[in-house]
């Protein structure tokens, strides 16, 4: 089976041991830069069966996936496939598997709230330009920590907050008190985590009912103390309010991984504030995300070969895989 890697930009997965097996058994092409084009990308998948996406830096649009008529079986990297057009995919016989990484999400979490509430990455650049300054620091023990989604990733949260000393408050759309207090916290309508909690961070899905579910009405309930962290994704919080609000000091602080469009545009409101803290989604590409994209990519890849569907989000796709005419 003829493989490619895509968007290898970090040479991260082609030092995957889990590459190294799959290369002992199929022909394996990674490309660690970006595709030019769609015409450029169609060209280098020519004669493809299954590629692995580096999570959605590669699109597949329909008039992608309609130029790789050899192409079986996309290994696609991460929790979501919201860049393939499922339709086209199923429709070709494309069958779509998803391949999860570690999380790395949580310890992310906690750096972001000390950096943001130590004032470490302000204070080392006022360093750099000859300061010494005199910060006064706020500490998470005795906060109270507000979780917006008790999934795995809320779940651990609301863990390494309790050892750090802090009352853990949450809500999530399905959440239930009995589920909250199995991981240590108490469950509360959104608005009043708004309300109780020092820190807010997110842990949501995007989805149509999380888009810009913290408006700027709701950002105002926050305490003027309070710190917002977003790992999560960046249409969640309608980020024109939050750098307005954080411009007049409505709220102490933000520190945020995740963007409505990324790279942050250069324009955007958020570069000049001293009371943020940004990072170009740092959320996801470790070395522990990337061991676990290539070995469970390359699991999928394989018991695909030796007929078994693993992961697939479209299982209906090898149908129609065996209808088309030979």
């Amino acid at each position: 089976m003829n493989v490619a890697v895509l968007d290898d930009y970090q040479h991260a997965i082609e030092r995957a041991p889990a590459i190294a097996r799959l290369q002992a058994k199929h022909r394996v092409t990674i490309f660690t830069e970006k595709f030019a084009s769609e015409q450029d990308a169609a060209r280098a998948l020519k004669g493809m069966q299954a590629v692995i996406p580096i999570r959605e830096r590669t699109r597949f649009t329909a008039a992608l996936i309609g130029s790789l008529p050899d192409l079986e079986l996309i290994a696609q990297t991460g929790n979501h496939a919201y860049h393939i057009d499922m339709a086209a995919a199923t429709e070709a016989g494309i069958v779509v598997s998803l391949a999860p990484g570690g999380n790395s999400v949580t310890e992310l979490t906690f750096g972001l709230m000390i950096d943001v509430m130590r004032r470490v990455s302000a204070s080392d650049a006022a360093m750099r330009h000859g300061e010494w300054p005199l910060v006064l620091g706020y500490v998470l023990r005795g906060k109270t920590l507000g979780i917006l989604g008790m999934g795995k990733i809320g779940v651990e949260v609301a863990a390494i907050a309790r050892a750090f000393g802090m009352k853990v408050i949450a809500w999530g759309p399905t959440l239930t008190a009995e589920r909250a207090q199995k991981s240590g916290a108490e469950y509360l309508p959104l608005d009043d985590v708004m309300r109780a909690a020092d820190v807010v961070s997110i842990h949501l899905k995007l989805s149509d009912q999380s888009k810009d579910l913290l408006d700027e009405k709701r950002l105002r309930l926050m305490k003027p103390t309070a710190y917002l962290v977003n790992t999560a994704r960046g249409a969640i919080v309608d980020e024109a309010a939050l750098a307005k609000l954080l411009a007049e000091r409505v709220i102490a602080g933000a520190a945020l991984d995740v963007f409505v469009e990324e790279p942050l545009s250069k324009s955007s409101p958020l570069l000049k504030l001293d009371n943020v803290v940004l990072a170009p989604h740092l959320g996801w590409p470790t070395d522990v995300s990337f061991n676990a994209f290539a070995e469970n990519a390359v699991e999928d890849i394989l018991s695909y070969v030796e007929g078994k569907l693993l992961r697939a989000i479209n299982p209906e796709a090898i149908d129609r895989r065996r209808k088309k005419p030979a």
